[in-house]
């Protein structure tokens, strides 16, 4: 595979190849994260994001592929670091009560906000293989070749994942609209 223009571009340190790709894929990058709780309240989505972009930016050398493939490396990377972030946050057992006064808290920015929350604990709802392929898939608009990539996992376990995502929302009634019969008992 060979990489297209903006790749080889950031490949060779070119400042407007790489704000390229990170107009193309930050913004997603982190309201995935978003979805994905750490459990350390420490640990934004903000903070795991940038983490994948360092670690993009030294080992670009070693990806080949498109502007849409290095999305897909990029969300690769930060999977692994939120999962990396979520062990740590277990073995320190830290609890938000800790931190304290050292957070500054966060102006409310209106219905947006609300609007995320609603998304974040619908999404919550779903055990995680499912939240991801949901997340990404219909929270944020990946082809769910993309996805399966991004998560590891065959086209298959993603279908089958969001599948049955999308399901226990629909009979929970978080899906607006959606109403699924219950199975025919027998």
């Amino acid at each position: 595979m060979t990489d297209d223009s903006v790749v080889a571009r950031a490949k060779q340190g070119d400042p407007e190849a790489w704000r390229e790709l990170y107009r193309a894929h930050a913004g997603r990058l982190v309201a995935w994260l978003q979805t994905r709780p750490t459990g350390d309240t420490a640990a934004a989505a903000e903070d795991v994001a940038s983490q994948a972009w360092s670690v993009a930016a030294e080992k670009i050398a070693q990806f080949e592929g498109s502007c849409d493939d290095f999305g897909g490396w990029l969300f690769g990377i930060a999977r692994r670091l939120s999962a990396t972030s979520r062990r740590t946050w277990q073995r320190r057992n830290t609890r938000p009560e800790d931190v304290g006064d050292l957070l500054d808290t966060v102006p409310d920015h209106g219905a947006e906000v609300v609007q995320q929350d609603w998304v974040r604990l619908v999404l919550a709802q779903l055990p995680p293989r499912e939240r991801a392929a949901v997340g990404l898939v219909d929270g944020l608009g990946w082809s769910p070749h993309a996805a399966a990539e991004v998560l590891g996992v065959s086209a298959v376990a993603l279908r089958v994942a969001r599948h049955r995502g999308l399901r226990r929302l629909a009979r929970s009634g978080y899906v607006p609209g959606v109403r699924v019969r219950p199975a025919p008992r027998g």
